[in-house]
């Protein structure tokens, strides 16, 4: 007797543009589905051409609860914190901000591009924290391309960027089991993709695929049968692809989401919000530009 089992989940997002003509592609958070693994939240951006007078600038902000990981294919930005980090993020690289009980943070352009043309293109994703975790110390980490494991399986180029895969492991520090891998395919090659335990997803980030034999489009982010082992192809015989791969252990209790804020419970969020307009959560050092609350915030009574 043939089982027939539900179609995993696809997911196309939306655009949405953050302001200065920086446009995102939203996977996550999304109605059908509010989380993969421990992440909550999934931007891609670009490729766009940063020129002199873009103003695609991501001012000083908060978080709360959750860690951010960006990662960039080209291009590259400054990161600040008021932790005193300064870090230049460049291709291949990952960045990990822990921000716990509470962090403010900016990407911004590199001053030694101000006057440069340059494509800026990569991922961000947030991986909200593990209830123990969830108002750990901030704390910021930067793990170089270096050091990120990169190996040839199949027909492909697969980078280790976070957890386990293959037989190598990522130095990157986690709070909990988590997934991320950074895989190029050539003209029609192909991928077997191990059979992961938990929550993993496939995302196309500029090419088309074959999934067990099913067409993904690009820019699909598509959930993963567990403990099931899955064939990748690249659908073009002409032309090369990048997909990642993300995911992890699924969330320990529901999360909040609100602005940049993640929590188990929303009086966190509510604490965040005051400390960040009574300007008590701190500054980025040289970086005073402040962002007021989005003016759908009601302070519960």
């Amino acid at each position: 007797m043939t089982i027939n089992r539900p179609r995993p989940l696809r997911l196309s997002g939306h655009v949405k543009d953050l302001g200065g003509g920086f446009v995102v592609r939203r996977m996550l958070p999304s109605l059908q589905c509010r989380a993969i693994g421990p992440f909550m939240f999934f931007d891609h951006f670009g490729p766009v051409k940063v020129v002199p007078q873009s103003q695609i600038d991501v001012r000083p902000h908060p978080h709360i609860g959750l860690s951010t990981v960006t990662y960039l294919f080209e291009g590259a930005m400054m990161h600040r914190d008021n932790l005193g980090s300064e870090q230049l993020i460049e291709p291949g690289a990952i960045n990990w901000m822990t921000a716990g009980r509470g962090v403010v943070h900016s990407e911004r352009r590199p001053q030694h591009l101000a006057r440069s043309s340059y494509v800026n293109h990569g991922i961000q994703l947030w991986a909200a924290l593990p209830l123990a975790h969830e108002q750990t110390e901030p704390s910021f980490t930067h793990t170089p391309e270096s050091q990120i494991p990169q190996l040839r399986v199949d027909d492909a180029e697969v980078r280790v960027l976070i957890g386990s895969a293959y037989g190598h492991r990522s130095p990157v520090k986690t709070f909990t089991e988590t997934l991320y891998l950074d895989i190029q395919l050539g003209p029609g090659g192909g991928l077997e993709l191990p059979a992961w335990e938990h929550e993993t997803a496939v995302y196309t980030v500029d090419g088309d695929v074959m999934l067990a034999q099913e067409f993904i489009p690009c820019h699909t982010l598509a959930m993963l049968e567990p403990r099931h082992t899955t064939q990748v192809n690249n659908a073009s015989k002409n032309d090369p692809l990048r997909l990642i791969v993300m995911g992890g252990m699924p969330l320990d209790a529901p999360r909040h989401l609100w602005w940049n804020f993640v929590a188990s419970d929303t009086a966190l969020i509510e604490r965040a919000a005051q400390r960040w307009e009574d300007r008590t959560m701190g500054s980025v050092p040289g970086d005073d530009e402040f962002i007021p609350l989005p003016e759908r915030y009601v302070r519960r009574r």
